[in-house]
């Protein structure tokens, strides 16, 4: 469409603004009329989402001692029980949205609080951060939770068996087994309804369950800047623990630093075992495995550095067919690379607010530890019998008496589970690829670590799908966080939904801002439903509903 064309449509849905909206041709500047323009409808646009469903799973109100609530980095009681003026201080803090009231929050003995106040900050693109709905979290005393809870467990103990192994490993084949017999268990099953050690562990969405338990894009050899980076990683030692003793788990629930020191494996190694990659997750800054992911499928490397690998770019990417024009601040390297931190900011906004103003649900950690008092005696907390019941428990009951292993010296960070920050991220940034790359495209050169960790191995046995790696990447990441024992299933389910979602208004508002000939931005959901983000619209199912740039 003309210039004219592009400005008589802002102009025609400027109205939208509220009679607010500047016509070009009265001001001196144009572009700035239409800089303007397009921002008012964008915020217009994206004030008509609802507010936030904030419906609670309703455990804080149904146990006033707080037994299923967040509570770490307060006063605790010797049965890690929060002390009641320092929850109450928490309350407060949150209710008035004051940064004089969070700084008078009774904390406990050194440790800080993450950020509870983030949640209330405004962003300028994108959907408000309270307009994105997270549904209730599964109950503590719920079947849902218990059966989270054994593969938690499982999870503990599978953390040193190289991924090369599985198939034959008695540990895998033992949690598949008892989680397969679990009706509230959430992850996928096959054909026959199953879990089996080859989808056991793994995520529901397209492309989870084939191939390699590990994404592609945490294996391949990165192309970062003017050198190529194999990704070996530090990992902790194999068959060490942390808060296996109620003395430490107790030490740390009222914000004490942890007294123990990490240990790491000497030998920096391909991400091979659960333990390898619960410290990739350990360290990471939130979007550097989809940066890394990016740069992998926008390199043209021997050639050049420098040179875009248009082959693997959406089709719906102006310069995939250009004879003229190499794509990097549109449609490029320098767009993609900027967008991923964008939809980062946005997503972990959203949950940050949900995390402390909505849900504070309790972390695994916590609930390890009413487990623990529950078989002592010392309690009596509601544990679902999935979880006494079970060989998952068994696993680790005589070495820790209930409480779950944590694959990290401090264990889980000072703010709730619910909604997960990697999981989110991971969300908008696996959507922001997708719509930027070829989902359907074949990923080249196929790899699988090693049983030591020591080097790559072609894998061939069946073809991977770039949407599919990117998937798999969106779950391996907080799924990581699961495997050190910080985390719950249903965490990373619901984070996945609000950071796709995210990413979908963020896109609504970048689409009207390009003047190349764009169809718009296409990809799938994780659940495999298709989307399409088109200019002068919104996002619509079915990719038929795409309809001509202007």
């Amino acid at each position: 469409m003309s210039n004219k064309g592009r400005r008589d449509f802002l102009l025609q849905i400027g109205g939208l603004a509220g009679g607010t909206a500047v016509r070009p041709e009265r001001r001196g500047n144009p572009r700035a009329a239409n800089a303007l323009l397009l921002r008012q409808i964008a915020a217009v646009l994206q004030r008509q989402r609802p507010p936030e469903a904030t419906t609670t799973n309703g455990d804080e109100q149904l146990y006033p001692n707080q037994i299923a609530t967040a509570t770490k980095g307060l006063l605790h009681s010797q049965l890690g029980e929060v002390q009641m003026p320092a929850y109450q201080s928490l309350l407060k803090a949150i209710n008035s949205q004051k940064h004089s009231d969070a700084e008078n929050i009774i904390i406990g003995y050194g440790r800080k609080l993450v950020d509870l106040e983030a949640g209330f900050a405004y962003d300028l693109e994108g959907g408000d951060s309270h307009t994105f709905t997270s549904l209730p979290p599964p109950t503590f005393a719920s079947a849902q939770t218990a059966a989270e809870m054994v593969e938690l467990y499982w999870q503990a103990a599978a953390r040193d068996v190289p991924f090369a192994q599985w198939s034959a490993d008695s540990t895998i084949n033992a949690a598949a087994a008892e989680i397969n017999t679990l009706s509230a268990y959430q992850g996928p099953r096959d054909a026959s309804g199953s879990v089996t050690a080859a989808n056991v562990f793994r995520g529901t969405a397209p492309g989870c369950t084939v191939g390699p338990y590990i994404s592609q894009y945490l294996l391949q050899t990165i192309p970062f800047g003017s050198t190529l980076q194999e990704q070996m990683y530090r990992t902790g030692m194999p068959g060490l623990d942390y808060l296996t003793t109620y003395s430490e788990w107790l030490f740390l629930q009222s914000g004490l630093p942890p007294y123990l020191t990490e240990e790491f494996d000497p030998t920096f190694r391909y991400i091979h075992t659960a333990r390898n990659l619960a410290q990739f997750v350990h360290y990471d800054y939130l979007f550097q495995a989809f940066l890394q992911a990016a740069l992998v499928l926008s390199a043209d490397y021997p050639e050049t550095l420098q040179t875009p690998n248009v082959s693997q770019l959406s089709h719906t990417n102006p310069y995939k067919t250009s004879n003229v024009q190499t794509p990097y601040v549109s449609f490029g390297p320098a767009l993609f690379q900027s967008w991923l931190g964008r939809v980062s900011t946005l997503a972990l906004r959203t949950v940050w607010h949900d995390k402390w103003a909505v849900h504070r649900r309790l972390r695994p950690e916590l609930y390890g530890g009413r487990v623990y008092n529950t078989l002592r005696g010392a309690a009596s907390y509601p544990i679902h019998p999935i979880v006494l019941n079970s060989k998952a428990l068994q696993t680790v009951v005589s070495s820790t008496g209930g409480l779950l292993p944590q694959a990290y010296v401090e264990g889980c960070p000072l703010h709730p589970s619910y909604p997960a920050g990697h999981a989110v991220v991971a969300g908008a940034c696996a959507t922001l690829l997708k719509a930027l790359f070829e989902e359907t495209d074949t990923v080249n050169g196929a790899v699988a670590p090693s049983a030591d960790g020591l080097s790559l191995i072609p894998y061939t046995d069946t073809a991977l799908t770039i949407g599919g790696e990117l998937n798999k990447l969106a779950f391996n990441v907080p799924m990581a966080r699961n495997w050190a024992g910080i985390h719950w299933r249903s965490d990373t389910d619901m984070s996945h939904v609000i950071g796709e979602q995210v990413t979908i208004c963020f896109l609504q508002d970048q689409v009207n801002c390009l003047t190349e000939p764009f169809p718009g931005f296409s990809f799938t959901r994780f659940d495999g439903t298709p989307v399409s983000i088109v200019p002068g619209g919104g996002a619509y199912t079915g990719l038929s509903n795409l309809t001509p740039g202007y």
